[in-house]
């Protein structure tokens, strides 16, 4: 891990983002009291704001109540849900 002031991420973005690349975990330290975790976004991290994640949960929660949803059977194991499942969801 690495801690580096505002002034010198600024003046070194290149090599710090090189080493965010390799693995090195980034701590920029602004003033006395505050820190950012500085971290790459990969193919695995999907981004949505809170107003989405909510909306989505209540859309969820709508089709539920329609009863639109698909439940996996008693004892029914994952993959013969997703099986039983395909091209339905």
């Amino acid at each position: 891990m690495i801690v580096v002031s505002t002034r010198e991420f600024r003046d070194n973005q290149k090599n710090y983002l090189d080493q965010l690349d390799s693995g090195i975990e980034i701590l920029i330290q602004r003033g006395k009291k505050k820190t950012y975790k500085i971290i790459p976004v990969t193919n695995d991290d999907t981004l949505i704001n809170k107003v989405e994640f909510f909306a989505k949960i209540d859309r969820a929660l709508k089709e539920v109540a329609e009863g639109k949803a698909i439940e996996m059977l008693p004892d029914e194991s994952l993959t013969d849900f997703l099986d039983r499942t395909k091209g339905s969801i």
